[in-house]
């Protein structure tokens, strides 16, 4: 991939996390292709299509608050883009249930994001 493509796929992402962290579904969806697959950590397997991405969401909001920053990228050879997060979580009485890096595998197609998931460490 060029430094061009690895920039716009960078600053998407980077745009996708803000806009999770303010809670903007819609804005998330304009860079999800259609058929997006998103893990679905919190439930398991995957959210597929903006309609089930959305319900996933609002299911989670309900019950934790995350708050995910990406920190690093690192591009694979297969063309994954890997993206080291900070991942705070915490329960709605502010508890914190989570506070840690984890690994977020995005593949990008044609600048839209296609399928995300989480590698889980070791």
């Amino acid at each position: 991939m060029n430094a061009e493509t690895t920039l716009k796929n960078q600053e998407l992402i980077r745009y996708a996390y803000a806009a999770f962290n303010a809670r903007d579904i819609d804005a998330i969806l304009k860079v999800m292709h259609a058929d997006v697959k998103w893990s679905r950590a919190w439930e398991g397997d995957y959210a597929k299509g903006h309609d089930e991405v959305r319900a996933y969401w609002e299911r989670q909001w309900k019950e934790i608050d995350p708050h995910v920053v990406p920190v690093g990228f690192h591009e694979r050879p297969d063309g994954i883009l890997e993206v080291e997060v900070d991942q705070l979580v915490k329960d709605l009485d502010d508890k914190i249930l989570f506070d840690g890096k984890v690994k977020h595998l995005h593949l990008i197609t044609d600048g839209m994001m296609q399928q995300m998931d989480i590698e889980q460490p070791g």
